[in-house]
């Protein structure tokens, strides 16, 4: 007997590889979105149901009667498409976001300020919407999909990246190498740490609670690459890539406005996602290494060029203003020339400077 599924969304970044990934498994696989937005990746074969699955009402008419042996849902409203499907799926599984983790999006909310590193599925929620209204309403809408399917998987995606991605935060470094720049500005010396998933790795993570329903059943999991790279770390491979080198100029984070794109407007706080449930649980590894993920997106982004100045560059908040960027150098460079004429006393240092210190409050005492 055919077994059947459905992918919610299925044009975005991750969609074709859902997609093909319950092909393979043996599921006829179909996709309901919009219809707005049709990709080459998805086969020619598969159904598309065309409606908005922001609306309930709507979702609900263009599948009933159907009934799906999987539905993973991408896309739209997610508390409407998990209340739509109750009664309509054997297996449901869902992607949120990671801002229901409190402070995540405000790490001033904790004391002391920041997330613990990593951040595990356990990790505190954000407690109201007075608090914070994104984070609690992922949070809610996350306890609405177990209402009604308390055996679903949920998945917590991290920034995303590759191909056909919406917010191309890496756009922001490979343009500057396209441009020409030979420095970069970065916040604390690019040394904070984001988890981030490529495309194809989130939805071989999705997939694994198809192939494990027992094990997931009820249970919410962090996905992303399991290597993190450092800001600082991420630019200078993707340079690396291109061919090209630059100088990283360091300023502290509260003035760094050029690189904040790069961290999606966010401070320089680590956002780390703990992976050990979802590699314990559902045996996660990386099906594409950083490189790989890495090389890919820049392909992508140097063969589809975002407009300058137009709708994606608006949307990640980048005026690529390069006369500002290096008056901030500038003033960088002056003032870590003032920060070096500042004297100070030099310590004893090394192994036997201490031992010297040692001995002589040795003999005092």
């Amino acid at each position: 007997m055919t077994r059947s599924a459905l992918v919610v969304g299925g044009t975005g970044p991750t969609g074709p590889f859902l997609v093909a990934g319950l092909r393979e498994r043996g599921y006829e696989t179909a996709i309901l979105h919009r219809g707005e937005h049709e990709i080459d990746a998805i086969p020619p074969d598969v159904e598309h149901i065309h409606t908005d699955p922001y609306d309930g009402e709507a979702l609900e008419g263009a599948i009933a009667p159907r009934r799906f042996d999987v539905v993973v849902a991408s896309y739209g409203r997610l508390r409407e498409v998990a209340r739509v499907f109750e009664g309509r799926t054997e297996r449901f599984v869902g992607v949120g976001g990671v801002p229901l983790y409190r402070g995540w999006m405000r790490p001033e909310d904790l004391a002391p300020r920041g997330l613990p590193a990593p951040v595990p599925e356990d990790t505190a929620l954000v407690e109201s919407a007075e608090e914070l209204r994104k984070g609690f309403m992922i949070r809610r809408t996350e306890e609405a999909v177990f209402a009604h399917h308390p055996t679903a998987a949920m998945f917590r995606y991290p920034t995303v990246y590759g191909p056909r991605q919406l917010l191309p935060l890496d756009w922001c470094i490979v343009r500057r190498v396209l441009d020409g720049r030979r420095h970069v500005v970065l916040p604390d010396g690019g040394l904070t740490l984001h988890t981030a998933g490529y495309v194809e790795n989130l939805a071989h993570a999705v997939l694994l609670a198809v192939d494990h329903p027992e094990a997931s059943a009820g249970r919410s999991y962090n996905c992303g690459d399991e290597r993190t790279l450092t800001l600082r770390q991420r630019v200078e491979w993707i340079a690396d890539i291109m061919g090209h080198r630059f100088e990283i100029v360091n300023v502290p984070g509260d003035v760094v406005h050029p690189s904040r794109p790069m961290l999606t407007h966010e401070e320089s706080d680590h956002r780390l996602m703990d992976l050990t449930r979802l590699r314990s649980e559902l045996g996660y590894r990386d099906v594409v290494s950083t490189d790989t993920a890495l090389r890919r997106t820049v392909e992508w982004l140097c063969a589809n060029r975002p407009e300058p100045g137009g709708f994606t560059e608006q949307l990640l908040g980048d005026p690529f203003d390069y006369a500002a960027e290096d008056a901030l150098i500038e003033a960088a460079q002056a003032g870590l020339e003032r920060l070096r004429a500042v004297s100070w006393p030099t310590p004893p240092t090394g192994g036997a400077s201490y031992i010297a210190v040692a001995e002589r409050a040795k003999k005092r005492s």
